[in-house]
């Protein structure tokens, strides 16, 4: 096994390291100073030997029920925002510090999911990543909890550290948590559970396995991790799961050791930016249902989305909104940049050409969703 991962690690330059909120807080509550210091170190080594290291880091929250001296979440969501806010604060203290005595800076960027929906904003995450790397600075991203709305949160950071590293084109994300791995059961109800080295394909069995398994902190299970997992296999980028308190875990995996869960990606895939913020930065506003003829043609021969495919139209969108493409079983089969409105959708959807052009003009008479802002799962 260990060569298996020697051979996607032997050609590292920029990887992509999330701890999550298991991982920076202590059993009674804030931030777990030890940890957090064994983090700073091992992170500090690899940089010193010439790997670029963005962080993505849970905790604010945890933090800041600790430095308010609350004993529980806030059921409120405007006040749990508040702490967030304090939190975060206290957080970016503290790694500051560690990191000093390390000799290294870091830099603070707080996203929301809708700085990854429009592709400016994107694309300016992008460039301040990669400026900070430029300047010898280590990113250190979180989820800006104390302004996201929450309708449309990430939700957990591991899908906030698969977009960053397939945004910024890394070659490993690491995701440590409190678990070793993935296990075939979940090990916290099975004695039996057995940790799965390495997985080849994300199929329906491995989602299945994929438990609940998260803390009081934490706002993602394994369920989450296996998103995240999906999302870097699309993007061409190898991830591990691996257990926080491991020793020199980093150093470990990075060596290729057989620690934790390893998720090949998928090796076929070449996947432009552009497609990558269409599958997994946008937010879909809407969906169309497909009939069997319109499936053929644009998952297997390349076509563009044509109106007279279109069965159904769901949700209210605009032109230039991203929208999800389901077959007539209900299979999500891909995403796109839609052409036209819902609306305009509604009047086209099952004629042809002739049809369109003779009831509505030339103006609604092209792809649904042209092949360059389509993509196909």
């Amino acid at each position: 096994m260990e060569n298996l991962r020697k051979k996607y690690l032997k050609k590292l330059k920029r990887i992509v390291v999330k701890i999550g909120s298991s991982s920076l807080t202590s059993s009674s509550g804030g931030l777990d100073m030890e940890n957090l210091q064994k983090f700073t170190g091992e992170i500090s080594k690899i940089k010193d030997e010439s790997l670029e290291v963005i962080i993505v880091s849970s905790g604010a929250i945890a933090a800041g029920l600790k430095y308010l001296n609350l004993e529980e979440k806030p059921k409120k969501y405007s006040m749990l925002q508040a702490v967030a806010a304090v939190g975060q604060h206290d957080l970016m203290r503290v790694y500051s510090s560690f990191f000093y005595k390390n000799c290294k800076k870091v830099g603070q960027i707080l996203v929301t999911r809708e700085d990854t929906s429009k592709r400016e904003q994107y694309l300016n995450i992008k460039n301040t990543i990669f400026s900070l790397l430029e300047l010898n600075v280590i990113p250190i991203i979180n989820e800006n909890d104390s302004v996201a709305l929450d309708e449309i949160k990430f939700g957990d950071n591991d899908t906030l550290a698969a977009l960053i590293a397939g945004l910024i084109e890394a070659d490993l994300l690491i995701i440590l948590s409190d678990i070793d791995g993935l296990f075939n059961k979940n090990p916290k109800l099975y004695e039996s559970a057995k940790l799965i080295s390495v997985v080849n394909n994300i199929n329906e069995e491995i989602e299945r396995i994929a438990g609940g398994i998260g803390s009081s902190y934490g706002s993602g299970g394994m369920i989450t991790k296996i998103r995240s997992a999906k999302i870097c296999s699309f993007s061409g980028i190898p991830m591990i799961i691996a257990n926080s308190r491991e020793p020199e875990v980093m150093q470990r995996i990075l060596k290729g050791k057989n620690i934790g869960t390893f998720f090949i990606p998928e090796a076929a895939r070449r996947i432009t930016s552009v497609k990558r913020w269409i599958a997994y930065g946008m937010i879909a506003k809407g969906s169309i249902k497909v009939d069997e003829g319109a499936e053929e043609a644009i998952v297997y021969k390349g076509r563009s989305l044509l109106p007279v495919g279109v069965i159904e139209v769901n949700g209210n969108f605009k032109k230039g909104d991203n929208i999800i493409v389901f077959s007539a079983d209900n299979r999500m089969i891909a995403k796109g940049i839609s052409n036209f409105t819902s609306e305009d959708i509604n009047k086209i959807k099952g004629k042809n050409e002739k049809e369109i052009l003779g009831n509505f003009g030339p103006d609604l008479c092209c792809e649904i969703i042209h092949r360059d802002s389509l993509v196909v799962f």
